[in-house]
């Protein structure tokens, strides 16, 4: 911890968590509130909007024109498949399908019979999906997403000459949070940079002061260091892997536990 991080340090209360509230009982911010007395509260600061089929046409993609798609999230699922049905397209049998994980893979089974499609499956990142394209040079991939994507498997595509189209199927907005301006937390943590972009869209003139930011994943952190905040929290550590471990090692230090 850095000597700003140190003078930062102050009792935690109050989390707000900028996703939706876990669904499961079992959540570990769940255990985390009640093992150190906290408030937690969940409010997601982005949102997902369907692009509606005229918008989808203004592309001028051909979806049937293609023989394998690329999964990277059940919304990229979810709206694609949305889509199909309200242009009544019918994948074809032999269209194949590139998932990031199993869970995405497994998620497929709400649209189509996925004991009788090839899909392929990444264990859990996109590196790991990469390899696996790597395999599949030859397919004419079309990679369903959203306005605001991660780079690296469209750049990967693009870069080593795939046969591949990229194609918006929805958008993710900030979410009006203007309920929030006169509730103040100790920590804010966040998932991703449009979770940043969603807190200044809706407080232009947000001033940290002694809240502690918390943010997941490398790039998430950046855009915290590039929006001029104090990062006090990143997550993943090597000895906390998730969120709300590294939560933890915070709280037992800032706490005096």
């Amino acid at each position: 911890m850095t000597n700003k991080s140190e003078e930062r340090l102050r009792k935690v209360n109050s989390i707000l968590v900028s996703q939706p509230k876990p669904t499961s009982n079992n959540s570990p911010y769940f255990t985390l509130a009640e093992k150190y007395n906290l408030k937690i509260d969940f409010r997601p600061f982005i949102q997902v909007d369907p692009i509606s089929v005229k918008e989808f046409r203004k592309q001028k993609i051909d979806i049937l024109n293609h023989t394998a798609v690329i999964f990277t999230s059940r919304n990229a699922v979810d709206h694609f498949f949305r889509l199909c049905t309200e242009s009544k397209i019918e994948m074809p049998s032999d269209m194949k399908y590139f998932c990031i994980s199993e869970q995405t893979a497994n998620y497929l089974q709400k649209y189509i019979v996925i004991r009788k499609r090839k899909i392929f499956t990444g264990t859990r990142t996109a590196l790991d999906l990469i390899e696996i394209l790597k395999k599949h040079r030859n397919e004419k991939y079309i990679f369903p997403c959203s306005n605001i994507r991660k780079n690296d498997i469209p750049d990967f595509l693009k870069n080593e000459g795939y046969n591949f189209t990229e194609a918006t199927i929805y958008k993710t907005v900030a979410s009006d949070l203007s309920d929030l301006a006169d509730v103040n937390y100790d920590i804010i943590a966040f998932y991703s940079p449009s979770g940043i972009n969603s807190l200044f869209v809706n407080f232009p003139d947000f001033k940290q002061n002694a809240t502690r930011i918390a943010a997941f994943g490398p790039t998430t952190a950046k855009a915290v260091r590039d929006a001029g905040l104090d990062l006090d929290i990143e997550a993943p550590l090597p000895n906390a892997p998730s969120m709300t471990g590294a939560l933890e090692l915070y709280i037992k230090k800032a706490n005096d536990l």
